[in-house]
């Protein structure tokens, strides 16, 4: 049934910015960028995908189907988390040729690096947290939702990028192999802060959209 529901996702119910916003990979060829955007298009991709599930009252006829009501998030729960998991691999092919095209560290924030990818896990998994509660509270307020989501988000995405320029932490800007073996914790703590905001993200869910009365 889970297969069922993410084909269902993925073929009828899926916006096409979605899979436009998870295609941002060649973004880090962009000289001069402030990289952490890549992932901020993904939670802007993910805002529109919910927002489009609520004008074609997707969520609602999906109740209707012969499944657990939990089934309905954990489906759209699901497409969240597959499209920023390809959004990520999809990406590393184009870091890893900016790092042999580029010499010099981005002038602009951090660079295409290990600690980029841990932060920007931290970036996405902050904005999870606070974008699907707030929406699984009324299953229609997809706009509230991203401002309550896009916000503190953006806020780190700023903060990264600022940070590299001081001095005592350009090593987080580096692109060389013994800098980003130092920035390797980073990207450990983003994986963990990740999945722990996920799973809270999938719990908390499933409890206020129990309440929502369709």
């Amino acid at each position: 049934m889970n297969f069922k529901l993410l084909n269902k996702e993925f073929r009828l119910a899926a916006h096409p910015n979605l899979y436009i916003f998870s295609l941002m990979g060649p973004l880090l060829l962009v000289p001069a960028y402030p990289y952490t955007i890549l992932f901020l298009f993904s939670c802007i991709g993910n805002y529109v995908n919910l927002m489009y599930s609520r004008e074609t009252n997707d969520i609602y006829f999906t109740e209707m189907l012969p499944i657990k009501r939990s089934d309905v998030v954990k489906a759209k729960w699901q497409v969240l988390l597959i499209s920023q998991a390809f959004m990520i691999l999809f990406s590393i092919p184009f870091a890893l040729i900016h790092g042999q095209v580029f010499k010099t560290n981005n002038v602009a924030g951090i660079d295409a690096n290990v600690a980029y990818y841990g932060f920007g896990l931290m970036i996405l998994g902050i904005f999870n947290v606070f974008f699907l509660t707030e929406f699984f509270k009324t299953a229609y307020k997809a706009g509230i939702a991203f401002l309550m989501g896009i916000i503190p988000a953006s806020l780190i995405a700023i903060a990264v990028e600022v940070l590299v320029h001081f001095p005592n932490f350009a090593w987080l800007d580096s692109i060389s192999g013994s800098d980003q073996l130092k920035q390797l914790p980073i990207l450990v703590i983003g994986i963990i802060f990740y999945a722990l905001m996920m799973w809270v993200a999938y719990k908390v869910s499933i409890k206020r959209f129990a309440k929502v009365n369709l």
